[in-house]
């Protein structure tokens, strides 16, 4: 949490999450553009941006491409906004949801969230019915997540929600699926990938999740607002907590 805070009290950091608001995946150069740092001081920032988990990084070519990760701030959200005052907590919940909405037209989401567990157990987080529907919405996912099977997920009313197929599946280290949308019609048109990697450091597991969306960009804005961010808190707060996280009302 204080990493967090630190990286947000520097302006100059702030403003480049403000440039990564406006169009995500940019890379160093890109940032670079129109700014009053130099190219070492715009390093700086995104070295201390991408140590608590604001930004992820992915190469593309030579090229290393700058995300945000809304994560870190859903989780300060939920834990400090219903133990202060009204103005923090508003501030701080018009800071998430600025956040949080980044994403919604980027082709490509990444997300990142350190948990303490085991990889073993994160995995079955990610792949028990009995334990998804405890943080994901409710939903309970049924496959038997060998490569070429079929997944879906049933609601509390038992219909199907979404489904894909299993593209590749490594346990507990790695996990691809395509990604399907039946509970909305608008949306039962378009596909895209989601993929699941599980990293061990010491007594914490980095979870990294990245939701291609070339091909479905109301899904996109879909799964950014509210969906991913809030997915991960609950997983963390389940496996570290054992209790299940209160899902957040929708936004007044």
């Amino acid at each position: 949490m204080d990493d967090v805070f630190k990286a947000l009290a520097d302006p100059s950091r702030r403003k480049l999450l403000d440039r990564l608001f406006k169009r995500d995946g940019q890379t160093l150069g890109e940032l670079c553009e129109r700014v009053s740092m130099t190219r070492f001081g715009v390093m700086k920032h995104l070295r201390v941006l991408e140590e608590a988990g604001l930004i992820v990084t992915r190469r593309a070519g030579r090229e290393k491409l700058h995300y945000l990760n809304p994560v870190p701030i859903r989780l300060v959200h939920d834990r400090w906004v219903s133990k202060y005052a009204a103005p923090f907590a508003a501030a701080l919940s018009q800071l998430k949801s600025h956040l949080e909405g980044t994403t919604m037209e980027s082709k490509v989401q990444i997300y990142q969230v350190f948990i303490r567990t085991t990889p073993e157990k994160l995995w079955q987080a990610l792949t028990d019915g009995e334990v998804t529907k405890k943080y994901f919405f409710g939903e309970t996912i049924h496959s038997d997540w060998k490569r070429g099977s079929a997944w879906y997920s049933t609601g509390p009313n038992g219909a199907r929600d979404v489904e894909g197929t299993v593209i590749e599946s490594d346990p507990p280290r790695r996990l691809v699926v395509t990604w399907h949308v039946l509970y909305n019609p608008e949306l039962s048109n378009e596909q895209s990938r989601v993929t699941y990697l599980i990293e061990k450091r010491g007594e914490v597991c980095k979870l990294e999740v990245t939701h291609e969306l070339a091909e479905a960009p109301k899904t996109a804005k879909e799964v950014a607002q509210d969906g991913w961010a809030t997915v991960l808190s609950g997983l963390k707060t389940l496996l570290e907590t054992g209790e299940p996280m209160p899902m957040p009302q929708p936004a007044a």
